[in-house]
């Protein structure tokens, strides 16, 4: 696996890709009032914590930085997300709001970032926001923590070799009223990661050619 190659590659081709959509399910955006938004989807250099799995499913030393967002937050509290936010009028692209917003977040130096592209605009019904994740890589990475205990509580990288073990893989299910969502879902390390966040990933590791054959009968209740 060329890891980078495979990113640039990646990034070459998101605009090829069909979007996402947004669950039928769910009230739809409203194109009138949705604000912009973007995440950070960075890969890098794995940090001191390592890789659980033993299968050889990505390079040991390959990670993706994901934080975890404030309970008190009104949208989406406590839930593992990439770092980002919205695109704010003084943003020159939807790439520099998503660094700006994972510095804000994360204390990164966005020196050691490099944007290689953007995936396809994806629309978050629940918050009415259409997002944009922007793709990156890692070069220098830099320490990182949380900067704001109101926006987020906790900072950290998880290996991607981890999140693809398909021992780690699951469907989150959720039951609202009368209509139960389900989305992707990992468990890393005690940590789960679902709906968006988890949709993002496991779409891009099946654009990367990454996804290996996992369960998705197995059913994980995300924590709410």
């Amino acid at each position: 696996m060329s890891v980078y190659a495979d990113l640039v590659s990646l990034a070459g081709a998101a605009a090829a890709l069909a979007p996402a959509g947004e669950d039928r399910r769910l009230p739809p955006v409203d194109p009138a009032t949705a604000r912009k938004a973007a995440v950070l989807l960075l890969f890098g250099a794995l940090d001191s914590v390592p890789a659980a799995s033993d299968k050889p499913l990505a390079p040991a030393s390959l990670d993706v930085l994901l934080i975890e967002r404030a309970a008190t937050l009104t949208d989406h509290p406590g839930q593992v997300a990439f770092p980002g936010g919205g695109v704010d009028p003084g943003d020159a692209s939807v790439d520099a709001a998503a660094l700006r917003e994972a510095v804000e977040e994360t204390g990164l130096d966005p020196d050691g970032v490099e944007i290689l592209g953007r995936l396809p605009e994806l629309a978050l019904s629940v918050s009415n926001f259409m997002v944009t994740p922007v793709l990156a890589w890692w070069h220098s990475p830099s320490p990182v923590a949380v900067v704001d205990y109101g926006e987020s509580a906790q900072v950290f990288r998880i290996p991607v070799r981890d999140l693809l073990d398909p021992d780690n893989r699951y469907t989150a299910t959720l039951t609202r009223g009368p209509q139960t969502f389900s989305s992707p879902a990992f468990l890393v390390n005690g940590v789960v990661v679902w709906g968006f966040t988890a949709g993002i990933l496991s779409r891009a590791f099946e654009q990367l050619g990454w996804s290996v054959p996992w369960d998705t009968a197995r059913v994980i209740s995300p924590p709410l």
